[in-house]
């Protein structure tokens, strides 16, 4: 199983720089980090932007994979986002992935001055922007007229260093979302059960995956896609409990998760406090020694 972990954008580059070299010298497989214009109860702490960020990371990294754990059309237009994606897939030789969701209701719903969008339109929205995002990246020139999002000549010259695309990792439990995930992921991703009501463990975590990945599935053989092509990203923390207390844990933790055909697991970088408070000898060793 493949490893990654969520840096948040919060340090000083002088720091936040150590963070990203680090996790490549601990092996991890794939580095992210969240797309927000603010985040929860770190709203008014220090957050910095994710595109120059990892762009930033790209520089001073050789083999690490690096991501956004998820952008999202909440405040993004697929037109400029595109030449942000080619750019950082040139600054970091080929090594970048698009993870992307339909966005929340948070505050990077409400911060342009607009009214959150319904459940239905954040959905169609969604659709429409993977949709024209994938089109940009793979057509040097486009116009495209769609009910929310259009591009009148956009150009995309030079293209991405990996073709025909760079790589999406769609994020997303129901069913439209997971259709959206087998017609244009190269991997789909899953925090957990949607109701969010309590942290999971191991055990119970891994069962629920189970259960989505079964309607991942379904949704491949929909869309006429062999399902053992894209991969499965579980992403810990939110909803569920990583097992970096221990190394026995750990272990257990990515053992059961395998078992239920994961092929990626998602940690987090541990902070002094909450979220994601932990010990980073603790952590470093878990990651290692797995």
């Amino acid at each position: 199983m493949r490893l990654g972990v969520v840096i948040l954008p919060e340090r000083p580059w002088p720091e936040a720089q150590e963070q990203w070299r680090r996790a490549e010298g601990l092996g991890f497989d794939h580095a992210w980090t969240y797309d927000h214009l603010a985040w929860q109860m770190l709203r008014d702490e220090p957050w910095y932007g994710a595109v120059p960020t990892l762009a930033a990371a790209a520089v001073v990294t050789q083999r690490l994979r690096l991501g956004t754990l998820v952008a999202s059309p909440n405040f993004r237009h697929p037109v400029p986002f595109a030449r942000e994606l080619i750019t950082l897939d040139e600054l970091s030789r080929g090594r970048f992935i698009l993870g992307i969701g339909s966005g929340g209701e948070g505050w990077d719903a409400t911060m342009l001055g607009q009214d959150p969008w319904s459940p239905a339109e954040r959905a169609d929205r969604f659709a429409e922007f993977v949709a024209l995002t994938d089109r940009l990246l793979r057509e040097p020139a486009l116009s495209a007229t769609g009910r929310f999002y259009s591009a009148d000549g956009a150009r995309t010259f030079p293209g991405c260093v990996q073709r025909p695309r760079l790589p999406f990792a769609v994020a997303g439990t129901g069913p439209r979302a997971m259709r959206l995930a087998a017609r244009f992921g190269q991997s789909w991703v899953t925090t957990g059960p949607r109701d969010g009501r309590q942290q999971l463990a191991a055990t119970d975590g891994a069962e629920a995956v189970r259960a989505q990945i079964a309607q991942l599935v379904r949704a491949c053989e929909e869309e006429e896609r062999d399902p053992s092509s894209i991969d499965r990203l579980v992403l810990t923390g939110p909803q569920l409990d990583p097992g970096l207390s221990s190394l026995e844990s750990f272990r257990d933790t990515l053992g059961r998760y395998a078992e239920v055909g994961v092929t990626d697991l998602v940690v987090h970088w541990p902070r002094p406090s909450a979220p994601y408070e932990g010990d980073l000898a603790m952590f470093e060793r878990v990651v290692t020694d797995r």
